[in-house]
This record gives structure tokens, C-alpha cells and sequence, in this order.
């Protein structure tokens, strides 16, 4: 195998999910298209030394579909041999092609290659994609399908976290992403978004809410009451997980995950490349893995997937030094930090999407970025980065400091 290394980690910011969001009048394409030059002209590239573009994009259809992977490449104006593919495994998307475009350079099918991900949920609305999963009792009958609100607060309820647990959670998030922004932890990574004219529309998570306190996040009602009682979901879970008596209800929009717009890339090579241009390593991929997990719960897919990987890699927990995962919802962090055995000063230091917002296809390559940065920052050498999935599935991966 060859080994693999990240060269450069770029995101936009991420701007709020809706209509009076900063990037609401910036498409997809157009995001992706900006990350993609962001890396270009960083890198001083030739882009025809770039063999694919691997993108992840979960609702992948109007403006962001066709292939938006392909279609950004020519209008970032790559040479026109790049080739370019769109990839969907919901929320891990932007990791999963990640993964997939640094498996190019392990196999040694390509030098050099691009992973990461879209999402304008202001402009394109989760769901937009529809699928049999949802939509035809045939499939979601048999499966147990609940929507992943309620399997949050299954969660909650079958592992005994509280309201308190995840509103305490999502407080401590806020302020670690309100600390890591004070401090310019992301400056290296941040590409702010530029309008026709090149004046910046956005150079910050406009999600961010550092003023939350329990009292605020505790006057919120859970989102997903109506939902389980009136559409008949908690039963339908109950009839999966009969030891549930009631489905506590504790996620609300405080604690769970924000819906925003944004765009991440992540350069992937081999030696050779990074030797032609005078590029610095700054880590290898040591592996990366995704497995699936009962689809009805269906977050708790991380703790399964780390397992795996860490076994495939003859590694234990030990060997990790930091550890991010996307916060879907709060009690997918508070119980993946159970299953692992791990303390939460270990875990998603710079706060997290709860914060910071969940750009449905990118966020897997934004936490790759982040935590990169941050092992750069802490001066420490391995880290694990992983999301949990719709469907019931977990996907991983970790890094190591060259």
C-alpha cells in the first residue's frame, strides 16, 4: 500500500440553513467551486496532476445534483481530464469521500485527489432527495423507521440521560466553538465566501449561539414530542425496543445539531506528489472503516465503527489522543463517550455542531479539518474523527501527524 497524505484542509463557514441565511444566495455549486480554488491556488497546483474529486452531497438533486462533483471542477476551471463523483452516505458523506479519494492514492490508482463535501439545506431542504427508506411502508415497516429525532431520544431513554445531561452538553459546546473562534483555532482552515466582486459575504459560523445557558436551552420544548405520540413513531420504536416503557423526549433545538449551508475539500497525495510541489505533509491516513448498526436506534453506529477500525488498525483507545464526532444530537456524543470509555476533555474540544451547524455533505471533511488543526495546535499525533449515519450505520477514520 501507499501511504497517503493530507496536504491541505479547506471549509467555508457555515451560514445559517435558511432563507435569512448570510449564504442563502450562494448555491452549492458555487460553494463547492470556491473550496475547490481555495485549494488550487493555496497549493499552486497544476490541477491536471489532480486525477478525481470525490464529493459528498446527501440531497443531491435540482441545483446540487447531476453529479456536482464534475460539474465544480469545470467551473472552478480544474483541467478537464479531473474527473469528478458524487457520493451519498448521509451525514458521514463528506468523510466517506474522503475516505474513498485517499483509498485511490493507498491503491496507488491516483497521485493526487480531492475529498470533501456540499450542502446548501437553505436552498435545497433536507428530505428533498425522498427514498424508499422514508417513503414506502414496505421498507420502513420492517426496519422499524422512526426519524432520527425520535431514535435520539430513545437513545436518551434506554441509556439514561437526562434533560439536563444533553441541554449541559450542548452549553459546554457553545463555548468551546466560541473559544476556539476567539482564539483563531480555524484560521487555517477557513475560507471565507466571496461574492461575484470578491468582496466576502461570510468569514464566520453565523450559527453560533455562545449566550446559551441552561436556563435559555431549558425553556425550549422538545422538537420531537408531536412527532412520536401524534404520528405514532414512539410506538413504533417501542415495538422494536419493548424494554422502553415511554420515550423520553429531551432533544430540542438547542441541543441538537444546527441546519446549515457549507462546502469542505480536503487534498490527499502521495509522496511524490507533495515532493513536486514543495507541499508539507501534515498527516497520513492510517485508515479509515464504516459498518452498519440497527437501523432503528441507528446513531449509535460510531461506537461500533471506532471499535472496528481501531481493531483493524491493531490499535486501542490509548492510542488516540483526540477524538471528534459529529454532534448529530447531544446524547450520540454522551453515549459514544460511554461506549469508548473516554473523558470529554478528550472529545470535540473546539465545540461541534450544536454550535456550529451540520452541512449535511460536508461536515465529515469539516471534523477531518478540524481535528487536524487541532492536533497541529496541541502539539499531539493521533486523532480519530467519525459520524453516526441514517439508516443505522457509523463511519471512521484516523490520522496521524507526519
Amino acid at each position: 500500500m501507499t501511504d497517503c497524505f493530507i496536504y491541505d484542509a479547506v471549509r467555508t463557514p457555515r451560514g445559517k440553513g435558511k432563507k435569512n441565511g448570510t449564504l442563502h444566495e450562494v448555491t452549492a455549486l458555487e460553494l463547492a467551486t470556491q473550496v475547490l480554488n481555495n485549494i488550487k491556488d493555496r497549493n499552486t497546483i497544476d490541477t491536471a496532476d489532480v486525477d478525481d474529486v470525490v464529493l459528498g452531497c446527501v440531497a443531491p438533486v435540482g441545483e446540487q445534483g447531476a453529479c456536482i462533483a464534475r460539474t465544480a471542477v469545470l467551473n472552478a476551471d480544474y483541467d478537464q481530464s479531473v474527473s469528478g463523483v458524487q457520493i451519498n452516505r448521509f451525514c458521514a458523506s463528506g468523510l466517506e469521500a474522503t475516505n474513498m479519494a485517499a483509498a485511490q492514492v493507498m491503491s496507488g490508482q491516483a497521485q493526487m485527489s480531492i475529498g470533501g463535501g456540499v450542502e446548501s439545506m437553505s436552498r435545497v431542504p433536507m428530505g428533498s432527495d425522498g427514498g424508499a427508506m422514508v417513503a414506502d411502508p414496505s421498507v420502513a415497516i420492517k426496519n422499524y423507521f422512526v426519524p432520527q429525532g425520535i431514535s435520539a431520544d430513545l437513545i436518551a431513554t434506554k441509556y439514561g440521560f437526562s434533560r439536563d445531561d444533553v441541554d449541559s452538553y450542548a452549553v459546554e459546546s457553545q463555548k468551546r466553538a466560541k473559544k476556539a473562534w476567539d482564539e483563531n483555532r480555524f484560521d487555517k482552515s477557513i475560507a471565507p465566501v466571496k461574492d461575484i466582486n470578491g468582496l466576502t459575504i461570510l468569514d464566520h459560523d453565523e450559527h453560533m449561539r455562545p449566550e446559551a445557558t441552561m436556563q435559555s436551552l431549558g425553556s425550549l420544548d422538545p422538537s420531537f414530542v408531536m412527532m412520536g405520540e401524534m404520528a405514532g413513531f414512539d410506538s413504533t420504536i417501542q415495538q422494536r425496543y419493548p424494554e422502553v416503557e415511554a420515550v423520553n423526549h429531551v432533544h430540542t433545538a438547542g441541543n441538537s445539531s444546527g441546519i446549515v449551508d457549507g462546502a469542505a475539500g480536503i487534498l490527499l497525495g502521495n509522496k511524490e506528489m507533495g515532493e513536486k510541489y514543495g507541499l508539507k505533509a501534515r498527516a497520513k491516513i492510517k485508515g479509515f472503516a464504516s459498518t452498519g448498526s440497527e437501523p432503528s436506534i441507528m446513531l449509535t453506529g460510531p461506537g461500533y465503527v471506532s471499535d472496528k477500525l481501531l481493531k483493524n488498525l491493531g490499535m486501542d483507545k490509548s492510542d488516540i489522543d483526540i477524538w471528534e464526532l459529529n454532534e448529530a444530537f447531544a446524547v450520540v456524543v454522551l453515549r459514544y463517550m460511554e461506549h469508548m470509555g473516554i473523558d470529554h476533555s478528550d472529545i470535540n474540544v473546539n465545540g461541534g455542531a450544536i454550535a456550529m451547524g451540520h452541512p449535511l455533505g460536508a461536515t465529515g471533511a469539516m471534523i477531518l479539518g478540524t481535528v487536524l488543526d487541532e492536533l497541529e495546535r496541541s502539539n499531539k499525533s493521533t486523532a480519530l474523527a467519525t459520524l453516526c449515519v441514517g439508516g443505522g450505520m457509523g463511519t471512521a477514520t484516523v490520522i496521524e501527524r507526519v
